[in-house]
């Protein structure tokens, strides 16, 4: 697959899972692990698609902070406003066979903030737009 078709899917890829994280969030029985997970696996997905877009070779981990590290390395910037993305990753191994710690303080409704706000820095930098 040529560079532009995989920022592409990529990106399509990463509004399914910014669908699930609207769709389930209006439903209160859903556990925040989930909406975390589709949280996260958006942004993953973006933060590739961004990398891909820019020549860089990513891992095939869900380890975000490392995704941002390569793209410093790299010269890239990220927003400092957007960096506790960083806090979604154990969503996408930790919280998926462990519980969510009962002192947890995290606001279901900024998931989908966060996703945002980075689908909007991901778009312009990729010219997605």
């Amino acid at each position: 697959m040529k560079q532009p078709d995989i920022v592409a899917l990529l990106i399509r890829k990463s509004e399914q899972d910014e669908k699930a994280l609207r769709t389930l969030l209006s439903d209160p029985e859903i556990d925040t692990e989930i909406l975390g997970f589709h949280a996260q696996q958006a942004i993953e997905k973006l933060l590739k698609a961004w990398l891909c877009h820019s020549g860089i070779d990513y891992p095939k981990n869900h380890q975000l902070g490392l995704l941002l590290e390569l793209a410093q390395a790299n010269h890239l910037s990220f927003p400092d406003s957007l960096n506790d993305v960083i806090l979604l990753s154990p969503f996408a191994t930790v919280f998926r066979y462990d519980a969510l710690p009962l002192d947890a303080d995290m606001d279901r409704h900024s998931l989908l903030q966060l996703v945002e706000q980075v689908r909007s820095f991901v778009l312009s930098k990729t010219e997605m737009a």
